[in-house]
């Protein structure tokens, strides 16, 4: 099936659906972006995505194209258009076209692109057999280099420790901070259980607060009957973890059961990991069935 790709208004073909070369989204990686998931035809919180988009536009300084409820609407026309029942959405805005130096201001406007298609992050069996990891030699970029709150076209440094997970032979590397402790992995926020506690890194350990991660920790894990702590990890503590599951808007939740050369827990995926999945599919379709 072809596309159509919403761009700056319209929605035009794939092959129609370029930028200048000009542009300093190309040039620098200047601009961000938000991934939104599609069930049943509608896009998974759909306003926390488009709010932090627009919040990450304007910590880069960028003037966002769309307001928010433009933005809205432009997604759903997009989904709509392109027939997307299970599949996921990618928004971007780059700065737009420039001169050939860094100063952002010599762009006169910012364009804006959404793509609707299908997504297949992990293989199915991972959902039910767990995946492996590796930890990343490769540190996150520290806070004060670059806040981890803007989602930034500029993905390299999570890029590069996806190529020592994919030289390793997996799919996924957990990245520290320069202090050694645990931040996330190249695409996914990651959480432990230990003796029936569940915890997660702070935002202050140099990660983004992943949509899915918020609603794991303030909707999910709640409607089990647990709570989620947010505190500082090290390595360490994932070794001896009873389980691990990452979260985000492509991955959902996924168990891992491999660190390296080490095994976790029992090797499998973990009962509150499960529980944790099956929750989370029972209140999205909950949630899909409240606005049909």
């Amino acid at each position: 099936m072809s596309r159509s790709i919403w761009m700056n208004g319209t929605l035009v073909a794939p092959q129609d659906a370029t930028v200048s070369v000009f542009d300093h989204g190309l040039l620098y990686g200047d601009g961000c972006f938000e991934g939104i998931r599609v069930y049943g035809g509608t896009a998974f919180k759909l306003r926390a995505h488009v709010d932090r988009m627009q919040d990450s536009a304007r910590r880069i300084y960028l003037e966002p194209p769309c307001t928010a409820d433009e933005l809205v609407d432009a997604i759903e026309q997009t989904i709509e258009a392109n027939r997307i029942e299970d599949g996921y959405v990618r928004v971007v805005y780059t700065r737009g076209k420039g001169s050939l130096g860094l100063n952002p201001f010599s762009c006169d406007q910012p364009s804006c692109i959404i793509i609707a298609d299908t997504i297949s992050l992990y293989p199915e069996a991972m959902y039910r057999d767990g995946m492996g990891v590796i930890i990343a030699k490769r540190p996150r970029v520290p806070i004060a280099c670059l806040d981890p709150q803007i989602k930034s076209l500029n993905y390299l440094n999570n890029i590069l420790a996806k190529v020592e997970a994919i030289e390793a032979g997996v799919l996924e590397a957990i990245m520290l901070n320069c202090q050694g402790n645990v931040a996330e992995c190249t695409g996914d926020n990651i959480f432990l259980v230990k003796d029936g506690v569940i915890k997660t890194p702070d935002t202050s350990a140099g990660m983004l607060h992943g949509i899915t991660r918020q609603f794991v920790i303030e909707e999910v894990a709640p409607a089990c009957g647990w709570t989620v702590e947010e505190c500082t990890i090290v390595p360490e503590d994932l070794f001896q973890a009873d389980e691990i599951f990452l979260t985000g808007t492509a991955a959902e939740v996924i168990g891992v059961t491999g660190i390296d050369a080490s095994v976790i827990g029992a090797g499998v995926v973990g009962p509150i990991t499960l529980r944790l999945i099956e929750q989370f599919h029972t209140m999205v379709a909950g949630e899909l069935a409240e606005r049909t």
